[in-house]
C-alpha cells in the first residue's frame, strides 16, 4: 500500500521487531521507540529477570509487547527466539542486533578495562568473538528465514565509531592514575565485522526485499565521571556526548519505509566524532 505523506512512511503499524539486547542502554530504548512506531516487539535478552521488568513496563505503557530470553550464541536459543515470535506475531519484520559485549566507561563497567593489548586474554577475545559477531551472525541466519517467505524484512546491525575508526586511547587516561585503561582490542575488530556481515547480508539478498543496514552510535551519556565526559566530549564536533534517545530517530529511519531505497549501507550517528 503506497503511503500518502512522509510522517506515514515512519509508521510501522502491523509490523513485528526483535530487539535483541533489548534490556541495554540503547537496546530499551529502541523497543520503546519501535513500540511507539506501532510494532509489536520482543524484547530479547539473556537478563531473565530484566527482561520481563522491560516487557512489562513497556506493555503498561500500552505497547504491544513480549520478552523471550535468548542467548544469541546458541543456535537453538536464537531459533527458539524466532520461532516463537512468529507464532506469536505471525511474523517477524524488523531485526534489531543490539545485543554485545561492550565495556563501557561508566560507574557499571568499573575495573573491566585495566587488559592491555599485549596480555590481553584468548578468552576474552574469543568470547567477545562469540557475542558480537557469531550472535549477529546466528540472528540473522534464523531471522531471513520468515523474511524470505514473508517476501520482505529489515536487518539493522549495530555498530560503533571504534568500528571505523581506531580508539582514542588518551580519553581515557586520568590524570594521577597509576593504572592506565584502555578501549580493549575486541571491541573495534568485533564492530567492524559488523560492518563486514551487514554489507554481505545486503548484497547477498539483492531481489529478495531484504534490506540490511547498520546504525553507529557515537558514545551515550550514563552517568560517567566528570573527567570521563570531559575528554569523550572534547573529540566531539559537537562538544557532548550523546542522549539516551538520540540514536532512535536513526533506528526508526531505518527500521521503516522511510528508508526504503537503502541497503548496505552504515548511518552514523556520532556527534561529528569521525568527521575530523
Amino acid at each position: 500500500m503506497t503511503k500518502k505523506n512522509i510522517f506515514d512512511k515512519f509508521r510501522l503499524d502491523n509490523q513485528v521487531a526483535v530487539v535483541t539486547g533489548g534490556v541495554g542502554l540503547l537496546g530499551s530504548q529502541f523497543c520503546r521507540t519501535l513500540g511507539e512506531a506501532g510494532a509489536g516487539v520482543v524484547v530479547a535478552d539473556l537478563n531473565k529477570e530484566a527482561v520481563e521488568k522491560t516487557a512489562e513496563q513497556l506493555k503498561k505503557d500500552g505497547f504491544n509487547v513480549i520478552g523471550m530470553v535468548v542467548d544469541v550464541t546458541k543456535p537453538e536459543s536464537v531459533h527458539q527466539m524466532v520461532a516463537k515470535t512468529v507464532e506469536h506475531f505471525s511474523s517477524l519484520d524488523i531485526l534489531v542486533c543490539s545485543a554485545a559485549i561492550d565495556p563501557k566507561f561508566d560507574a557499571s563497567h568499573v575495573g573491566q578495562h585495566l587488559n592491555a593489548f599485549e596480555d590481553y586474554p584468548l578468552f576474552a577475545w574469543q568470547q567477545a568473538l562469540d557475542v558480537n559477531l557469531t550472535g549477529l551472525f546466528l540472528c540473522a541466519q534464523a531471522a531471513v528465514q520468515p523474511m524470505l517467505k514473508q517476501d520482505h524484512g529489515v536487518i539493522i546491525n549495530i555498530c560503533s565509531t571504534y568500528g571505523l575508526v581506531g580508539p582514542d586511547q588518551r580519553i581515557y587516561e586520568k590524570p594521577g592514575s597509576e593504572t592506565k585503561a584502555f578501549k580493549p582490542v575486541f571491541y573495534s575488530v568485533t564492530k567492524a565485522g559488523v560492518l563486514g556481515l551487514t554489507h554481505y547480508l545486503a548484497t547477498y539478498y539483492a531481489g529478495k526485499n531484504i534490506r540490511a543496514n547498520a546504525l553507529t552510535p557515537g558514545g551515550v551519556f550514563n552517568n560517567h565521571d566528570e573527567i570521563f565526559v570531559k575528554n569523550y566530549s572534547s573529540r566531539t564536533v559537537l562538544g557532548r556526548m550523546a542522549r539516551q534517545d538520540e540514536m532512535n530517530g536513526a533506528l526508526l529511519y531505518l527500521a521503516s519505509d522511510a528508508s526504503s531505497y537503502m541497503t548496505g549501507a552504515n548511518l552514523v550517528v556520532d556527534g561529528g566524532w569521525t568527521a575530523w
